[in-house]
């Protein structure tokens, strides 16, 4: 066997094995609970002007993520939306973290304040699929449990959510939510807090 037809076997190997993987997932139709505009509205609350900021991580930036959270951040940049106060001074920083799982997309807008502690979280988006296992969290308010917290504090579901008798999706989807927002605290104590972005 030639090198060429090997590497063509090998290739089109590949392409099999991707879409069974791809036909495996089952994604259904997004369902987009609140728009952007609407979420940023609401944890940008009390600003008065507002600013993008987007951050490109260093390796090393990427390897301290890596290392304290065990999430390896895959994009190129990340945005933060910023609002300030008359002065200048930083009311707030949001910022948008997905999670793609076998069931579609997760989507959560996380608002920190200048100390980089958790000011409200809100889930934007998901699947068709995956609303009815988040639904009782969302109907229970369970991100309020992460507010005040920061990137060392421990994100699992909180104990008043743990009793609530949920089967394993909606715990499953709810651990996800809770790494999401956490991630969202670490991404901006290394891109914004350690290079003094705030002021």
């Amino acid at each position: 066997m030639t090198r060429t037809m090997t590497g063509r076997l090998s290739a089109a190997a590949a392409v099999i094995a991707l879409s069974a993987g791809v036909a495996l997932a089952h994604i259904t139709p997004p369902v987009v609970l609140v728009s952007d505009r609407d979420v940023l509205i609401a944890l940008l609350a009390g600003a008065q002007r507002f600013f993008v900021r987007e951050i490109r991580l260093s390796g090393p930036e990427r390897a301290s993520i890596k290392q304290r959270m065990g999430f390896a951040p895959d994009e190129d940049f990340y945005r933060f939306y910023l609002g300030r106060d008359a002065g200048g001074r930083l009311v707030a920083a949001t910022i948008f973290v997905t999670e793609f799982t076998l069931h579609g997309p997760v989507r959560v807008a996380v608002a920190l304040g200048p100390d980089g502690r958790v000011r409200g979280a809100t889930v934007v988006e998901l699947t068709e699929e995956t609303y009815p296992w988040v639904r009782p969290l969302l109907d229970q308010g369970f991100t309020r449990d992460y507010v005040g917290r920061d990137s060392r504090a421990r994100f699992g579901l909180s104990d008043r959510i743990t009793k609530a008798h949920l089967d394993s999706m909606p715990r499953f989807y709810g651990e996800i939510i809770a790494s999401l927002i956490q991630r969202a605290t670490l991404l901006f104590e290394v891109g914004v807090l350690k290079r003094g972005d705030v002021s």
